[in-house]
Order: C-alpha cells, then sequence, then structure tokens
C-alpha cells in the first residue's frame, strides 16, 4: 500500500500552462501519474498535450473526477490556490511553490483545520510525495525510486528526500511511500502527519526521516515515535555544523540560541529508540540493517 496517493489518484495541475506546470505535469503523467486536467480561467477549453484545462478546480471536479491537486502558481497567489482547491472538493493538494509568505502559510494552516478539517495540505515549498510504481505528484525524479518495498520515507529537505531514495535503491531497498514535507516554518503536513499515517499502513514496515536544524519539529516527532511507533525508524539531520543564529537554505531551518540545534534533535530521536546516522548513507545502512532484520523475522 502507500499513504496519501496511489494508482487510483487523479491529479488536477493548478498552473498546467505555465512551463514549469507543463514540464512537470507532463513528466508525472510519463510517470503513471493520472493527470486527468489543468486549471487556467485565462485558458479554459484548451488543452496541454491532451490534458483538458478548465476554468476552475472545481469545475476540472466535476468534469475529470480529480480527488488531488498539485500547485505550480507564483507564490502571490498561491493562498488562493490552495483554498480553490480546498473550496472545489479536492481532498489532497500539493503546493510546490517556494517563497510563500509565512503569513500566508500560517492562514491556509489554520483555514483548513478549520473548513475543510479533511483536505490534507503538503508543502508549500516541498517537492511533493511519490509512491514508486503508482504516482508521482511535484519533481522528485522518478527512476531514482524503487517500488516493492516497505519503507516509508519522510524528509524536510529536498534534495535530501531524493538522498534518502538514492540510499535505499543503492541497497536494493523499495519504498511504499516517500514524502517531502517541505522546510517552511509552517508546513501544511507534519512530520508527525506522516508518521502517523506510515504506522498505521500495513505494508510500510519501517520508516526513513530526513530531518534538519530549526524549529522543533523533530523534536516533536521524537515524542510522537516514543509514545505511538512500533514500527522501526532510521534518521539523519542536516546541520551539524551550522553556527547559531545562522539561516542554511529553508526558512524554517535556523538556531535561535541553543534551540534546535542537529544534536539536540539527534539526542531526542536516540532516546525516542531512533537509529540516527551522522550523515545520509549512515542512516541508509541503519535502514538496510532493519530490513535485514525484519527479514530474518519473517523467515
Amino acid at each position: 500500500m502507500s499513504i496519501f496517493i496511489d494508482a487510483e489518484t487523479k491529479v488536477v495541475y493548478q498552473g498546467l500552462t505555465g512551463s514549469q506546470g507543463r514540464y512537470y505535469g507532463l513528466l508525472n503523467r510519463d510517470y503513471g501519474t493520472q493527470v486527468v486536467a489543468g486549471t487556467n480561467p485565462r485558458k479554459a477549453g484548451t488543452d496541454v498535450d491532451g490534458i483538458p484545462v478548465y476554468a476552475s478546480v472545481a469545475e476540472a471536479v466535476a468534469e475529470s473526477g480529480a480527488t488531488a491537486s498539485c500547485i505550480f502558481i507564483p507564490a502571490p497567489g498561491v493562498r488562493d490556490a490552495v483554498l480553490e482547491a480546498a473550496e472545489g472538493g479536492v481532498q489532497f493538494i500539493v503546493a510546490i511553490t517556494e517563497g510563500v509568505p509565512a503569513h500566508d502559510e500560517a492562514d491556509l494552516f489554520n483555514r483548513l483545520k478549520r473548513d475543510h478539517p479533511g483536505v490534507q495540505l503538503l508543502g508549500p515549498n516541498c517537492p511533493g510525495i511519490i509512491s514508486p510504481g503508482q504516482a508521482n505528484i511535484g519533481i522528485t525524479a522518478g527512476h531514482i525510486a524503487l517500488p516493492g518495498g516497505p519503507v516509508g520515507i519522510v524528509s524536510r529537505s529536498g534534495t535530501l528526500t531524493y538522498q534518502a531514495l538514492y540510499e535505499l535503491r543503492e541497497k536494493g531497498i523499495g519504498c511504499t511511500t516517500c514524502v517531502g514535507i517541505g522546510g517552511d516554518p509552517v508546513p501544511g503536513t507534519s512530520f508527525i502527519d506522516c508518521l502517523r499515517a506510515f504506522e498505521a499502513d500495513p505494508e510500510t514496515e519501517a520508516v526513513m526521516m530526513i530531518g534538519e536544524i530549526g524549529g522543533s519539529a523533530e523534536e516533536e516527532a521524537a515524542e510522537f515515535i516514543a509514545e505511538h511507533m512500533t514500527k522501526p525508524i532510521s534518521a539523519y539531520v542536516a546541520g551539524v555544523t551550522a553556527p547559531p543564529g545562522k539561516k542554511m537554505g529553508h526558512a524554517g531551518a535556523i538556531v535561535s540560541g541553543g534551540r534546535g540545534t542537529a544534536a539536540a534533535k539527534m539526542d531526542a530521536l536516540r532516546d525516542a529508540g531512533v537509529r540516527v546516522g551522522l550523515n545520509p548513507t549512515e542512516a541508509g545502512e541503519h535502514m538496510a540493517d532493519i530490513v535485514s532484520e525484519l527479514t530474518t523475522k519473517r523467515s
């Protein structure tokens, strides 16, 4: 199985008629994802390589049966695009766009929680999600994701999302779903959301988690792991050498005083029973050990 998306997921691309939306929309369709519609109120009635374009998400949902949305809209329009998708009837929204104001993200988070509690937002500023062999929504390179394996992946870092997939592929380990949650201060989907979903997924037997400096998401995840997770986890936290007070890439990746350091996050995860690697390769090796142990138990 997988979490959030599968082979039956039908996706509408908001921004399909733009250069990036077109490129990744068609790439995702070539992967096997059911990309069934695009939206652009100025180009309704046209198509992008056979994919029909509608004036609104609501119209796209009514005509195509779309259940998910992928947003390639410039940052100033993301807030309205997410709300349009939620109000239009999709249940899973992937917002790829970088640079969305934190105020807009906070507003979206609270509006969705209040008015659309059944809608799951992934991002903004994330690489998206891939269930290998089933569906790919976003910008993850499908060829590095090996299907048919027992591992779920969740990562704050886009680049390290790909690295995690690569490390497992090199070891012949596939994954059920890989989720890049993004590193902005107010993400729509958290580590805990993904951990809870992986815990409930019968085909996910272990989880690989990639964190980074800044905020308290990893410490909160460690508390959840200690109390609720029965499946083994390996992890890596990026930013060990980051100096206090310096932002490292993501808007949320900033160490303030003694909080948010990689060392503190790693300690919290170790205390929760997670096998923590000092680099992505070591985290992959820990996962290979875990998979070997699971295989031995089954035999």
